[in-house]
């Protein structure tokens, strides 16, 4: 049984765990557990104090959480509870396309939505460079991001562009697995610099519809996550890759001590091989 707290909107409230047995008094919720529930009209004619069972279907969510950008009560008493609404809906996709995920994002991502509707309204843009990076690096999440858009527009009348949905991309990434948005922001970077050294030094400018440079491109977010898990490669082409492409090897090789320094961690000397076939492939070097 839950006593209703605080009402945000017809579609969100603040409740408190009660037991059934105890006359709990209302004026004095210490030591009670706080939770967001979600759900449709669930706030609808609710009154303060009022004793509730909550719907199965709804989604229900611990405020004693402490996130990357802050406490979860602080953020559910900051923002529009239809950013809220709104996250929640996005972690619905989110597990219709991967499975269970850490709803607890919801939290980071109503609060960036929060901000983001913010710019929006005063016709301020946020720059994202590396969004056409983050749409092919995690494809599945961006197309999870982009049910926000339509969203956006019936709820607030707002056009939400590319660069705000590569973001939102990311706290869905950070829902499936266990990295914070900042994290694999710095992935995306890395790729993106990856890439750009690969063009630099070959002069061939890469062709990002094909499938060479999309695997390409997986490869060097997985080897990131092998250098900093110590996740280890089961097979060496290094010495073929070394005799047949020494000049592709070179540049792999110098794309992983790069990575190394900045990911101030050693990587296994199979890396540079796998990294040069790669490479090899994707500028079609004979």
């Amino acid at each position: 049984m839950y006593r209703v707290r605080k009402v945000l909107n017809h579609n969100s409230i603040i409740v408190v765990g009660v037991d059934n047995n105890i006359s709990a008094d209302p004026e004095n919720d210490e030591g009670l557990k706080s939770y967001l529930v979600l759900h449709k009209g669930i706030g609808f004619g609710v009154k303060i104090s009022e004793r509730l069972d909550l719907p199965k279907d709804a989604s229900i969510y611990s405020l004693e959480k402490t996130t990357e950008r802050g406490n979860a009560m602080s953020i559910v008493n900051a923002v529009d509870p239809v950013c809220l609404e709104i996250s929640d809906a996005v972690l619905d996709e989110a597990e219709k396309a991967f499975g269970k995920v850490d709803r607890t994002i919801v939290f980071p991502m109503a609060d960036h939505l929060a901000f983001a509707v913010q710019r929006i309204k005063k016709g301020e843009s946020i720059r994202n460079p590396l969004k056409d990076d983050i749409r092919l690096l995690f494809h599945m999440e961006y197309q999870v991001a982009e049910t926000v858009a339509p969203v956006l527009e019936q709820k607030f009348g707002l056009v939400i562009n590319e660069d705000e949905i590569g973001f939102i991309a990311l706290h869905v990434h950070s829902a499936i697995v266990n990295e914070n948005v900042a994290r694999s922001l710095q992935t995306a970077q890395i790729v993106r610099n990856c890439i750009s050294y690969i063009e630099e030094k070959t002069g061939h400018k890469l062709e990002v519809t094909s499938l060479g440079y999309n695997r390409m491109m997986n490869h060097i977010r997985y080897m990131v996550t092998r250098i900093e898990t110590g996740e280890l490669l089961k097979m060496n082409l290094n010495d073929y890759m070394e005799l047949k492409y020494p000049d592709t090897f070179k540049l792999s090789a110098d794309i992983c001590n790069q990575m190394s320094r900045l990911l101030k961690k050693s990587y296994q000397d199979a890396e540079v091989g796998y990294l040069a076939m790669h490479i090899a492939r994707v500028i079609g070097v004979e």
